[in-house]
């Protein structure tokens, strides 16, 4: 079975294009600047020992050229006649509400309901919408799926994902906890127990999916039963440039005080802050280049970056009794040792004591641990790969709906 997997943003659209077999990747690429007065396609395929790859640029006016160009990529390379011939794709949406539970195979009704979640999250849903609609229109008799990034934190109880808010303002307007990065975290929860070589059922696991944007999660028996992103992911963890947990109250204290719009407040909450808003800088590899080098607006980034992560584990720790494991993923998660090693600093009497040398030695390939012997938690890197986990869900929703 051959599964393709789209990410559709606003200007662009990321694709991988899997045969579940092995499960083997075939293709990967980008089409970006959709829209723009220039684009740029770029793809590598790997297709009977060899290996190709194209990067050009050129105008890509909407999202129907630029599936078209995937398509291209797809019969360029070899690896497929068209995209009538695969058995599946797999589509990232990222806000499912409460009424995506799982993968679900997509229809005109699937489509309307994930239309109506676009209040709930406007810069993505259109985006992930347009990309859903282009396809079915290209591909009308290939069975396509919507995977959301909410699914796998609907396990939350009411006391987990309720705010101490009026209940009216649930029951009227949806607001409560939904969370994001699902499909990571799912993922690496079920690499980590393989890794460990005990059921997913067993354990109690803390994962921190740690990239620009940054979740942690509190998983019980395969279950998540807790997760920092909220409403929207800007609750939370501090991230490259989203703010994460701040007192609510600055809100109407900027609007008084400094006389900003909610627009202008929003926007510099979600692109503003965060590390920029600190140092200036949103890459964490540039961050601590400058932190090693004794700038101390970098230094200080990294060390409340930290500290917010040390805070989640501490309070997951509480809400699952005990881990048995904390696993580190996504672009800072699995890059970043030093940030691996401030995170886990003071934590001994917990259970959780780092291996410095295991630390600061990264695997070619695939999880490895980083805790040292005495420790009673097990510290893991768990790389992550949502395009694959989105493609084994859609076979999976494919197989089941057969």
């Amino acid at each position: 079975m051959r599964i393709l997997t789209i990410n559709t943003g606003s200007s662009s659209i990321k694709y991988k294009l899997f045969d579940m077999l092995g499960p083997e990747l075939l293709i990967a690429g980008i089409v970006e600047r959709i829209g723009e007065a220039m684009g740029r396609i770029k793809w590598r395929a790997w297709n009977n020992g060899s290996q190709q790859s194209e990067t050009r640029e050129e105008v890509v006016p909407d999202h129907a050229v630029g599936l078209a160009r995937v398509g291209q990529a797809l019969t360029d390379s070899g690896v497929v006649e068209d995209l009538r011939a695969l058995d599946g794709i797999g589509h990232r949406v990222v806000h499912g509400g409460e009424r995506f539970r799982e993968p679900t195979l997509i229809d005109d009704n699937v489509v309307s309901a994930i239309r109506q979640q676009i209040p709930l999250a406007p810069l993505h849903n259109p985006a992930n919408l347009a990309g859903i609609e282009v396809a079915r229109r290209a591909c009308p008799e290939v069975p396509q799926v919507a995977v959301f990034d909410t699914a796998f934190h609907q396990s939350l109880s009411p006391a987990a994902y309720l705010y101490a808010v009026p209940y009216t303002w649930y029951e009227r307007y949806g607001i409560r906890r939904y969370g994001f990065h699902g499909t990571s975290h799912e993922y690496v929860a079920g690499v980590a127990a393989e890794f460990l070589g005990r059921p997913l059922e067993e354990l109690r696991l803390i994962t921190l999916h740690l990239g620009n944007g940054a979740s942690a999660a509190a998983i019980s028996h395969g279950r998540c039963q807790d997760t920092s992103m909220g409403l929207t992911p800007l609750e939370g963890l501090m991230m490259g440039t989203r703010c994460g947990d701040i007192d609510a109250a600055i809100v109407p204290y900027l609007a008084e005080r400094a006389g900003m719009s909610l627009e202008a407040i929003d926007a510099a909450l979600n692109r503003e802050s965060g590390l920029l808003g600190i140092c200036g800088e949103n890459d964490m590899r540039s961050v601590l280049k400058r932190a090693e080098a004794g700038d101390p607006k970098a230094q200080l980034a990294v060390e409340m970056y930290a500290l917010r992560i040390k805070k989640y584990i501490g309070a997951y720790l509480a809400v699952l009794g005990g881990a048995d494991a904390i696993v580190f993923t996504a672009g800072v998660g699995e890059h970043a040792a030093a940030i691996r090693a401030l995170a886990c600093a003071g934590l001994e009497s917990l259970g959780i004591r780092l291996d410095e040398h295991k630390n600061q030695t990264s695997s070619a390939s695939g999880a490895y641990s980083i805790h040292a012997e005495e420790s009673r938690v097990q510290i893991l890197v768990v790389p992550t790969d949502e395009e694959l986990a989105i493609a084994h869900l859609a076979q999976r929703c494919i197989e089941a709906n057969g």
